[in-house]
């Protein structure tokens, strides 16, 4: 019957174009389509496509049935788009979103015609780009899905539908999957709070979110250990406000401050039972502590500071009273022969130790020269043994030995007493007055006739 009516209207057209010329069948042509095209139709459009009625070409390319998807597309955009990035239900689909548009979407069946043929029962929401799950398995369409608008313009987000039941009143913003699931509202999902500028650590993990979000405040809370633990700070503020560097999040009574890392005095022996308070009485980052022993002990040094500031030099950090090995060798009193193995004491008679005296005579009395040969005893003894040491006396004086002299003892020279200065005659006349035999005619230059190896010998033939 079509094609009957399509060689009719061809026959009309041709007869028109002779009988009136080229003009007339040129403003014939278009009367002819129109005619043509309301002798084809197959009834009246939709309402939404009422517009288009009297222009046919808006939907239809004459003679060419594969365009009709190309028109209704063109026309369509969001469906265009949707297929073009596989998104939503025309997208998502492979049978719908090569089909012609036609399949699904008749026309011409009149006015009221259901040109969508949208069933809610048989919709698969998985193919939309929301699909349900949990407790939006349950809901009715209507629910989401405003009367009078079209099912694509319902909202994705949480917060399009569920904004008036927003606890947090829009303070954590629209993207509550973060924190809910959709089970149920009342039921949260572990929120991975380390992507937030405070990891969750320790004892942290167990606090519930209301102890530190108090009024459902997520933003700008501060994050100090101080701010919420204030009330817990033993050390009043003393210790300024990073507990992180002392405590560690699994218990308050964790101490993990390595004062040998952080500090340059190293805690050691009876130092690691110490407090904290027990050195660190001010403000610890204000009051800079000295690390000298004195520092500390103070009023427990028997020496009053007479010692110095040093204490380290004696005593060890175990305990006070045990001392170390005091290397004597640095002071201007090197301990050497038997004085190593003599007590402190035997020398240091008082805690003062400086006013301990270095000469000889001081610990020494001299019993046996008594002062004649003043107080430098170690000329001529040796700290291994009051054993006499080879004294030089030709080099070390003015005096040299010779003859007698030699074997003679020091006193039968030396013989005033006088620890201040070492005196002894240097003439023979000093020593031998009582012995001139002259009477003193021949002067006191006695070594112009006699020698020292005898007064008897070598008398001077001159």
């Amino acid at each position: 019957m079509k094609n009957i009516l399509i060689m009719f209207a061809a026959a009309v057209v041709a007869m028109f174009a002779v009988t009136m010329g080229a003009q007339f069948c040129a403003d014939t042509d278009a009367k002819a389509e129109s005619l043509f095209e309301k002798l084809v139709s197959p009834g009246d459009v939709a309402d939404a496509h009422v517009k288009f009625e009297k222009t046919c070409e808006s939907c239809h390319e004459a003679f060419s049935k594969k365009s009709q998807r190309r028109l209704c597309l063109d026309c369509h955009k969001d469906i265009a788009t949707d297929i073009s990035g596989k998104l939503g239900f025309h997208g998502k689909r492979a049978d719908v979103s090569k089909a012609e548009c036609k399949t699904c979407h008749s026309d011409h069946k009149g006015r009221k015609f259901d040109i969508v043929q949208f069933d809610t029962e048989t919709f698969d929401h998985a193919f939309s780009d929301f699909e349900l799950k949990g407790a939006h398995r349950t809901l009715q369409c209507s629910q989401c899905h405003a009367a009078g608008e079209k099912h694509r313009k319902a909202p994705s987000a949480c917060a399009g539908c569920h904004k008036a039941n927003d606890v947090h009143k829009g303070s954590l913003g629209p993207e509550c999957a973060k924190c809910h699931n959709e089970e149920t509202w009342a039921r949260q999902k572990s929120f991975d709070h380390s992507k937030t500028k405070f990891p969750l650590e320790g004892a942290h993990h167990d606090v519930q979110c209301a102890v530190c979000h108090i009024g459902e405040r997520y933003k700008d809370l501060p994050r100090l250990c101080i701010d919420c633990h204030k009330i817990q700070d033993v050390h009043a503020g003393r210790y300024g406000q990073k507990c992180g560097t002392c405590h560690a999040a699994t218990k308050w009574k964790t101490i993990n401050f390595d004062h040998s890392k952080a500090t340059t005095f190293p805690l050691r022996d009876a130092h690691k039972a110490v407090k904290c308070d027990g050195c660190h009485k001010g403000d610890i980052f204000k009051d800079k502590l000295a690390t000298a022993c004195v520092t500390c002990h103070k009023s427990n040094d028997p020496h009053k500071g007479q010692l110095g500031n040093r204490c380290e030099s004696c005593h060890n950090e175990k305990s006070w009273r045990e001392k170390v090995v005091f290397d004597h060798d640095v002071t201007k009193f090197p301990l050497i022969g038997l004085h190593a193995t003599v007590p402190c004491e035997e020398c240091h008679r008082t805690t003062a130790y400086h006013d301990t005296p270095k000469l000889c005579s001081a610990c020494h009395k001299d019993t046996h020269h008594e002062g004649r040969l003043g107080v430098q005893c170690q000329r001529c003894h040796n700290p291994n043994g009051w054993t006499l040491w080879r004294f030089n006396h030709d080099r070390e004086t003015k005096f040299k030995l010779s003859g007698k002299h030699i074997g003679l003892q020091c006193h039968a020279c030396h013989t005033q007493r006088d620890a201040a200065k070492v005196t002894a005659p240097e003439t023979c006349f000093g020593c031998h007055s009582n012995d001139d035999a002259h009477r003193g005619a021949f002067g006191q230059n006695c070594e112009k006739c006699h020698v020292t190896s005898s007064f008897r010998d070598g008398i001077s033939k001159r």
